[in-house]
């Protein structure tokens, strides 16, 4: 399990094993976190229970061998079952408050907004952190909400949680986005459609430290 009670939203990592292409997604996913990916959130929309409760045990052994957060996007029973550091809700999810009635108040539970009401029903609800998206347009969710650089710099201002950007996030944009104020970035393809995604994590950390003056 994680075990720093603080954790670092910086370069948030989404999976998705569709874009990955022929690389290996454990490896990937492997690189991904030795270039500098600080988060992981284990995403998948369209397997069984059973093969996500697999792949769930695999990707947290991962986590654990690096010392990083996992949580699950949606499935709180998967996150319960292999016992994850938490899970990821989004609007039409259960309730945040459900969510922690179920997990307890040890584990870290995030969630997606795009405006302000939903940021700070989120944050009264128990969130630990938002994922406030998306930013710009996304081929991973091409449904979704954008939220402009305003509005994010407004969502961080008035929450006191951790906020972190998500939505079209890459090399070319990621400094704008940090200059918002906010803790951190999750990302998809930027690292993990990328050949070297060890490269591309380490690229986006250095972007991340710059905008917040850190060595």
């Amino acid at each position: 399990m994680y075990s720093v009670t603080r954790p670092d939203y910086r370069l948030y990592l989404v999976t998705d094993r569709e874009i990955i292409g022929s690389k290996s997604f454990y490896a990937s996913i492997e690189q991904a976190i030795d270039g500098g990916v600080t988060f992981l959130q284990l995403r998948e929309k369209s397997i069984s229970s059973r093969e996500f409760y697999q792949l769930a045990q695999s990707v947290k052994k991962i986590a654990v061998r690096f010392n990083i957060p996992l949580v699950i996007n949606d499935r709180l029973d998967i996150a319960l079952a292999v016992d994850a550091d938490g899970v990821h809700v989004g609007q039409s999810d259960l309730p945040v408050e459900v969510a922690r009635q179920l997990l307890g108040p040890n584990k870290i539970i995030g969630v997606s907004a795009s405006q302000v009401d939903e940021a700070l029903a989120a944050e009264q609800g128990g969130a630990d952190y938002l994922g406030v998206g998306a930013i710009f347009p996304t081929g991973t969710k091409t449904d979704a909400r954008l939220v402009s650089l305003t509005e994010l710099e407004k969502i961080k201002q008035i929450v006191n949680i951790p906020v972190v950007a998500i939505g079209g996030i890459n090399e070319e944009n990621a400094a704008a986005v940090m200059d918002t104020g906010i803790d951190g970035i999750s990302v998809v393809s930027a690292i993990l459609a990328k050949e070297n995604t060890k490269q591309a994590s380490a690229k986006l950390l250095e972007i991340i430290r710059k905008t917040r003056n850190e060595k």
